[in-house]
């Protein structure tokens, strides 16, 4: 996951602080990490450590009866391992993603810039001018009243406007190394619409600016070997579900994490002792 300006990890998943002052704000992708069940998660894991198993079943047969404890534990870790090192990537490409918007010179990674040459084709397949084109990149948005901010990966004018007039694009950077280009999950539309309609954008020097008026919203998928920009219908109802999310969310983060378990005030005798 990317670190953006102002967020921070805490105990309750990840949250932004308010440069004007007041409560922090939750981010959007701990609202859904929170309230949405990632059913796809446990069977992917399940298949890793399983396939991890089988191609070094010998060693571990040899290893259980002296090291039991320290293989189960290394069986325990694949997924989290895979896990860990696919965000890791999932943020170098964000990074030289915004890195190549802005003009900037790009660190040299041979696993990132596949990707990035994917994000070359596109630019190119649409024509884009980073000058005239880019709205902003990796821009903090924020909605006080509801008490919620994120970011947002591209700003972008598109000519998808009847007869290629240009219209405004809110787009999403999703990564894999495994997924098809053009494969979403419906949580996407709930973090494009939630960033879609906050009311205010962080400007570099941590002023105000009003949200500008997305036309459009999208994920760009970003592979090895190909890419593709999916829309998404990130509309009102979008918005209305996320915010059903977002007041589970506060719930559950100021809910105890434990209840004190009821007792009976008087000790009575048990009923085989009464008998």
């Amino acid at each position: 996951m990317t670190n953006p300006r102002h967020a921070r990890d805490t105990e309750r998943g990840r949250y932004y602080s308010d440069p004007a002052g007041g409560p922090d704000l939750v981010s959007v992708t701990n609202v859904l990490d929170t309230a949405v069940a990632k059913k796809a998660l446990i069977p992917w894991a399940v298949k890793l450590t399983v396939e991890y198993v089988l191609a070094h079943l010998p060693a571990i047969t040899l290893r259980l009866v002296t090291e039991h404890t320290a293989v189960v534990k290394e069986i325990k870790a694949v997924h989290r391992d895979a896990k860990e090192r696919a965000a890791d990537l999932g943020d170098r490409i964000h990074k030289a993603a915004e890195q190549r918007l802005l003009g900037a010179p790009i660190a040299r990674d041979l696993e990132v810039m596949p990707y990035i040459t994917q994000l070359e084709l596109w630019l190119d397949a649409w024509s884009v001018d980073l000058d005239k084109h880019i709205e902003a990149t990796e821009i903090t948005c924020v909605h006080r009243r509801l008490g919620y901010a994120g970011t947002a990966d591209l700003m972008i004018w598109l000519p998808t406007g009847p007869g290629g007039q240009l219209e405004l694009w809110l787009i999403d950077f999703k990564t894999s190394a495994t997924r098809p280009a053009k494969s979403v999950y419906p949580e996407n539309t709930l973090q494009l619409a939630a960033l879609r309609y906050c009311k205010t954008v962080l400007l570099p020097d941590d002023t105000d600016a009003p949200m500008p008026r997305i036309a459009k919203a999208g994920v760009l998928n970003l592979r090895a070997s190909s890419h593709a920009l999916v829309p998404m219908p990130a509309g009102r109802d979008a918005h209305r579900a996320f915010r059903g999310l977002l007041e589970g969310t506060r719930w559950l983060h100021a809910a105890p994490s434990s209840y004190t378990a009821l007792l009976p005030s008087v000790a009575r005798p048990s009923r085989k002792a009464a008998s």
